[in-house]
């Protein structure tokens, strides 16, 4: 059952539509990530339920109640900004309590509460402090923790560790998950980091030139985009995309010509009838090296060597550039002649309109 509701919702800047028509319902106790590029009205999306935006159209419902025209303080939502938002002249204790105190809630139930959130967020040794006496981290940690005081149907996280480091937005969003699985809470997140987005949500909210996508838990979206522009976006590298030049049909099987190798590729993975122009898509992961024989065969242009992992751009015949994911320790090297196998289950067709028209091979193995 849907906890928030969002029906054909509609922004406008004058002649600039932000928002065109948006459609989603969340269930109680999610956590839902925003994601996609700048300027895809996420975190318009994110303000615009929040109230800090006014709707062009459209309504927005949380737990069977209109809040569309609700001012800001009366939707029983707390937000997380990206900049902290603190009061500088305040301890941690103060801003903690603040919004409590406005509420004119008892003095022994603002101590309680605020004694829980401490503890929770590990900011007892700092309650006396002040902002500008706290890390980046400490800081996000306390605007967290002024959300959690107040007990909202809802928290609301617009880019909330884009300020910090690398080891620290780790840290942090290790904190968040372990924090929606001890309050259980719906949570709604705005990020620009895919990594953020996979690691974090239940479910992703992919949008695009103020529409969304594309809505799904982070394996859909990775295995089973819906379009070119989700394919792209999800995973990183990201997918190769490699035009077709030529396509003949042989029995049960379509030979696709992507310069410089040919893929032959089963016709009954194919939905509807076969389009004249194909772009075929396949992620670096889903790619091997092979010392003969291969399905293609390019020219090593840069290895980017990660530790762990190595990245190979290859050029093909065509001119095309793809990435392959190597072994850490291979000697594959600049200028090298290279032939590659594609994972054909892992092989994603895309029409011209960019959108999807292959099927996954479990899919099949069920026809």
């Amino acid at each position: 059952m849907s906890y928030l509701s969002i029906n054909e919702l509609q922004k406008h800047y004058d002649s600039y539509h932000a928002l065109r028509g948006i459609n989603l319902s969340i269930t109680e106790g999610e956590f839902v990530v925003f994601v996609g590029p700048s300027g895809c009205g996420k975190s318009t999306l994110l303000r615009t339920i929040a109230g800090l935006e006014s709707s062009s159209g459209g309504t927005i419902t949380l737990d069977n109640r209109d809040i569309t025209e609700l001012a800001s303080s009366k939707r029983d939502l707390a937000m997380v900004f990206q900049s902290y938002a603190l009061y500088p002249h305040m301890t941690v204790a103060d801003n903690l309590s603040f919004a409590l105190r406005l509420a004119k809630v008892p003095d022994s139930e603002i101590a309680e509460k605020v004694r829980s959130v401490s503890t929770s967020l590990q900011l007892d040794p700092l309650l006396e402090r002040k902002p500008k006496e706290l890390s980046g981290g400490q800081r996000q940690r306390v605007a967290i923790g002024r959300a959690i005081v107040r007990q909202p149907k809802v928290f609301l996280f617009d880019e909330p560790l884009s300020n910090l480091d690398a080891a620290l937005r780790v840290q942090m969003r290790l904190e968040l998950a372990r924090l929606h699985k001890k309050l259980g809470t719906t949570m709604i997140y705005v990020t620009h980091d895919q990594v953020e987005a996979m690691t974090l949500a239940d479910r992703v909210v992919i949008l695009n030139a103020g529409q969304i996508e594309q809505v799904g838990t982070p394996l859909e979206l990775y295995r089973k985009p819906n379009s070119r522009f989700v394919a792209e976006f999800i995973g990183t590298p990201k997918m190769n995309l490699l035009q077709v030049n030529d396509i003949i049909r042989k029995d049960a099987e379509l030979i696709l010509d992507i310069g410089m190798g040919e893929v032959n590729f089963p016709t009954n993975r194919i939905n509807g009838p076969v389009p004249s122009s194909i772009i075929l898509g396949i992620r670096p992961e889903h790619m091997t090296l092979v010392e003969s024989d291969g399905d293609i065969k390019g020219r090593v242009e840069l290895v980017e060597h990660l530790g762990s992992e190595a990245y190979a751009h290859i050029q093909l015949e065509s001119q095309q550039t793809i990435i392959i994911k190597a072994a850490a320790r291979s000697n594959i090297q600049d200028g090298q002649l290279v032939q590659m196998n594609i994972d054909l289950d892992e092989v994603i067709l895309f029409n011209e309109s960019d959108r999807v028209i292959s099927k996954l091979v479990e899919e099949v193995e069920h026809v």
